[in-house]
């Protein structure tokens, strides 16, 4: 069994991100098990605490070291990814030398209301993903604009041209974290 780690990077309950990760969950294979991974309930990183480290810390760490792969689903903000999404990837990569994300094959989806679609969120966490040794999938890349007119109000995707392409995304990654 394949465990993937759904990091979702808006902490506001029933987000569009939480939402668009549930479509996403839904595709994959019955030999792949997703799981979320909780960020909202971390302190801010601060090096400090390696001294200390916050239990939260060491659960989080753990949760991270046990997955396959990793899957972010993100929204955009300010033409960058959230504040406690870059705080996830600061606490599992420090401290320095023990980078609990290092090379665990990784999938960007970005989102947005407009037409954007998390074109900024998408490309700054590429770089940092880069640097923590994260192989991404390149192609198809994912940028899902109008989000908000893609959900029905039980939260499943409306539009089949975007279910199909989700679909082809996942099995895109299947394949990439197989071969990783």
């Amino acid at each position: 069994m394949t465990k993937v780690g759904i990091v979702v990077g808006s902490i506001r309950k029933n987000s569009f991100s939480e939402q668009l990760a549930n479509n996403i969950i839904e595709r994959f294979p019955e030999d792949f098990e997703a799981e979320f991974i909780e960020i909202a309930n971390l302190p801010l990183y601060n090096q400090d605490s390696d001294e200390n480290v916050p239990e939260v810390y060491t659960n989080f760490r753990d949760t991270v070291k046990a997955l396959d792969a990793v899957v972010f689903v993100t929204p955009e903000h300010n033409r960058s990814f959230p504040a406690a999404l870059k705080n996830a990837l600061d606490v599992g990569s420090r401290p320095y030398g023990s980078n609990v994300w290092d090379g665990k094959p990784a999938l960007i989806v970005s989102q947005s209301p407009s037409n954007l679609s998390g074109f900024g969120a998408n490309h700054h966490l590429r770089q940092v993903l880069a640097f923590l040794n994260m192989p991404v999938v390149q192609q198809p890349e994912v940028y899902i604009a109008n989000v908000m007119d893609l959900l029905g109000q039980d939260g499943k995707i409306t539009n089949q041209d975007t279910i199909n392409f989700l679909q082809t995304v996942v099995d895109t990654y299947v394949e990439f974290v197989k071969k990783h």
